[in-house]
């Protein structure tokens, strides 16, 4: 059944279709045919009261919106394809995976003292320290806002033999012409938890890339370049961790956050000679690894930002190791600088929240700032109100206080 182009039905009316003829008619004026018939062999006629097919010309409107209506159907589901392609990270929709070459010039030359060949000379005294290679593979795992990345590689540690994964990411100051030849100051982040096979902080849901870019801009804090490798070399399932530390007959996981990470970021990037420009940040166990690296190399490490973190050393594979276990202990360590004449000075920012999972978490970081804050041992405690022992509390009150008081003390950007 067909319809005109307005949507009304018209129905088929034959012009010999019978008509009624008025009352005392003959019988044969009442059913004479009023039409001559068409040859047998003429053109077919319609079925009786079925509808005519409008012509070409009225269809083409009703065509062309259907073609619309196609060619919008098709755009949308493309348009969702995409999305649904660029959420799951299927090429061409996304980036990840692509090379990413920090430092490197837009013409694809090496940038002052670039990794990737570019040589400078520096004067003796440069604070700088171009980057020494080799250069890594380094592989975007996602983009920012602002168009930084961040990157991963896989380091095989060649201090600590352990191979694991090392995130990086560079605030865009690094890439602006005006600091081609200064050197960055680093800040190697550790996360709490398992900590393998991903550090938490690699993912820009906790803000803390965008975090730094904000304070920076703020005058708050120095741009850091961060670097973020797994904590531990296996997953904490069983309640087993490695304590950011060297175990014996354990991979060497102190080597690997203190040597083998630090090494990485100096063959890949411009950044402070001295201790000035090198600092730690973690959370819960990687805050007491970030914590007990500053205080076992502070002619290393200048600064460390701890937050919720543990105190002493716990993990159940010291068990028969107490000697060790006493050269990784941040009481002790703290005890023997202050014991020692000339121990350079570091700064520890501490922050704990009021409301934290452990509740012996904030009396044991208040005894230890009131016990060992002292001699070349600075320290400072921010209590957060309300504060939990996670990563959401700690990024966003790290702009409140302890990022000012560790940048304060560090360099960068230094030619």
């Amino acid at each position: 059944m067909s319809y005109s182009p307005d949507g009304q039905h018209q129905p088929y009316r034959s012009e010999g279709q019978y008509q009624q003829q008025p009352y005392g008619a003959s019988y044969t004026q009442q059913y004479e045919p009023q039409y001559q018939p068409e040859p047998p062999y003429g053109p077919p006629q319609p079925p009786y009261n079925e509808p005519e097919e409008p012509p070409y010309e009225e269809r083409r409107p009703r065509r062309g919106r259907r073609w619309l209506i196609a060619g919008v159907s098709v755009l949308a589901l493309a348009g969702i394809a995409a999305g649904v392609m660029y959420h799951f990270e299927i090429p061409p929709f996304t980036d990840k995976g692509k090379d990413v070459s920090f430092g490197q010039g837009a013409a694809g030359g090496g940038q002052a003292g670039g990794a990737d060949g570019g040589t400078a000379k520096q004067a003796a005294n440069s604070k700088a320290l171009m980057p020494t290679g080799p250069k890594a593979e380094f592989k975007n795992s996602m983009t920012l806002a602002d168009g930084t990345h961040v990157a991963v590689t896989t380091l095989d540690g060649k201090k600590s033999g352990f191979k694991g994964k090392v995130w990086v990411w560079a605030p865009k100051e690094y890439n602006d012409p005006k600091f081609a030849k200064s050197g960055f100051p680093v800040m190697i982040a550790l996360p709490g938890g398992a900590g393998y096979p991903n550090n938490y902080w690699m993912g820009t849901d906790l803000g803390l890339q965008t975090s730094i870019s904000k304070w920076y801009a703020e005058g708050k804090s120095k741009p850091f370049i961060l670097a973020m490798p797994v904590l531990n070399p296996g997953p904490d399932d069983k309640g087993i961790y490695w304590d950011g530390s060297d175990i014996p007959d354990q991979p060497k996981m102190g080597t690997w956050l203190t040597e083998d990470v630090p090494d990485l970021m100096k063959q890949n990037f411009r950044t402070v000679k001295s201790r000035d420009g090198w600092a730690y940040m973690g959370s819960s166990t990687g805050g007491f690894a970030s914590l007990k690296a500053v205080l076992k190399y502070p002619e290393k490490f200048k600064a460390a930002i701890c937050s919720g973190p543990d105190i002493v050393p716990d993990s159940s594979l010291w068990k028969g190791h107490d000697k060790e276990k006493a050269e990784n202990n941040p009481e002790l360590l703290a005890k023997a600088m202050i014991d020692k004449k000339g121990a350079p000075d570091v700064y520890l920012a501490f922050q704990v929240g009021d409301n934290e999972s452990n509740k012996k978490t904030l009396p044991d970081v208040q005894k230890f700032v009131a016990t060992y804050g002292k001699g070349p041992i600075h320290t400072s405690l921010r209590v957060i109100p309300g504060g939990q022992h996670n990563a959401k509390t700690y990024v966003p009150n790290m702009g409140e206080g302890p990022i000012q008081f560790i940048s304060k003390v560090m360099e960068g950007p230094v030619e």
